[in-house]
């Protein structure tokens, strides 16, 4: 499992028609001929063998420099399933079990109100009738929010507190999980789903647990065993800055030309540049496409590496089953918020979401399928039917802009012809 993107197998031997794998950087050049994408870099393996690596576009249009494979990402909530990884790690070695109201560790939540009517500036709440349990943050269920969903009064209140698209400076994971406390839950804890701050929420849970900083327990426990030498809270002081791809948010296209173009915006990209005094277990991770194959292939592994292991193949197992109640999909058991992907047919475990029925998903893809991704359209999947992990960077807000996820199912599964 190297670092390096070297494709050394025959795509062919592994039942993929290279023809057909063609298509999947044709399709997405096109996004970036219209201007709608920077630049991307896209993996496709199957039974660990990387047959298909396509890069095309810009890391830096206005320095015209291209997309690299050590290219670094801001992966954005694909340190999401990193962070419930060594949370289950710490669960393996009975550190709490699933069940534990979070308040044992994190006293704060064990006041916290839930929402039940009533404005931002006048809400009417009630007491929790069921504590957050770790199992409602590592499904979502937990009644937490994220600011930038404007969709409901709570939102406002993060907001108003700073909390958008970032978190209010100097402030460390200790000083923000007291302020999310102070706010009211959307919800009464496993009631709905709602993806928020749960897994920063985690991400603090570890660190109380383990003695560690979330980096630190990353880089001993995780990136030191997997050989991810490039991942990391934000670039370090060493790091070369013209690694790191430029962040680009989504513009209205111009009349009679493309559907949306990009501009830079300069203070969105420079929170990643250096290492932040918050190290966001639900979103703060820099890393390369190598580094997080590594990562993703040690999840269709069942948690082993080269001569190692961190997780048990049946936790792996457990994380990446459907967790909502009745075996519901998002769509049913979700708010109806953003979403890249639809939510129909669509579950959620601890840390992934999975597709529980594929037909229902309206996408060529597989049962038991699972995945995540980030805000700024990066993504990857497991398909652990055909054996298959696709991973795909680039750096454009927010996620919903562009069908990528839809379309690399589609383009990866047309090329399997065996």
């Amino acid at each position: 499992m190297g670092s390096d993107l070297t494709v050394s197998t025959d795509p062919a031997e592994v039942g993929f028609d290279p023809a057909r794998l063609a298509r999947i950087d044709r399709r997405l050049a096109r996004w970036v001929d219209d201007g709608q994408l920077p630049g991307f870099l896209v993996t496709v393996a199957r039974r660990g063998a990387l047959v298909h690596v396509g890069r095309q576009g810009l890391r830096d249009v206005e320095q015209g420099l291209p997309v690299e494979e050590d290219t670094r990402w801001r992966i954005f909530s694909m340190t999401k399933p990193v962070t419930s990884v060594a949370a289950m790690m710490l669960y393996e070695e009975g550190a709490f079990e699933l069940s534990d109201p979070i308040a044992k560790w994190l006293p704060e939540f064990a006041d916290t109100r839930v929402y039940v009517a009533g404005s931002t500036m006048k809400p009417v709440t009630a007491p929790q009738v069921e504590p957050i349990r770790v199992w409602h943050l590592l499904t979502h269920t937990s009644g937490l929010t994220y600011g930038f969903h404007h969709a409901h009064p709570v939102d406002a209140m993060y907001r108003a507190m700073g909390h958008e698209w970032g978190t209010p400076p100097g402030a460390d994971s200790a000083e923000l999980v007291r302020q999310w406390a102070s706010v009211p839950l959307v919800f009464q804890p496993g009631s709905e789903w709602n993806y928020g701050v749960s897994t920063d929420v985690l991400g603090r849970l570890v660190e109380v647990l383990s003695g560690q900083t979330l980096g630190e327990f990353f880089e001993q426990r995780i990136f030191a065993p997997l050989g991810m030498r490039d991942t990391s809270f934000g670039l370090r002081p060493d790091d070369d800055q013209e690694s790191l791809a430029k962040l680009y948010l989504a513009a209205p296209g111009q009349p009679g030309g493309a559907a949306t173009g990009m501009t830079f915006n300069a203070a969105f990209d420079a929170g990643a540049r250096s290492t932040p005094a918050f190290q966001s277990g639900g979103g703060g991770l820099v890393s390369t496409a190598g580094d997080y194959l590594r990562f993703v292939e040690l999840l269709r592994r069942g948690g082993s590496y080269d001569g190692g292991r961190l997780l048990g193949p049946r936790t792996i197992a457990h994380m990446v089953r459907n967790h909502l109640p009745g075996n519901a999909d998002l769509e049913t058991f979700g708010r109806p918020l953003f979403a890249e992907t639809p939510l129909r047919g669509v579950g959620f475990g601890l840390g992934f979401s999975m597709i529980i029925d594929p037909a229902r998903y309206g996408v060529v893809s597989s049962a038991g399928d699972y995945s995540w991704g980030g805000a700024a359209s990066t993504a990857f999947y497991v398909d652990p039917v055909e054996d298959v992990t696709v991973t795909f960077y680039t750096q454009l807000l927010p996620s919903s802009t562009l069908p990528i996820r839809n379309h690399l199912r589609q383009l990866v599964n047309q090329a399997l012809v065996d």
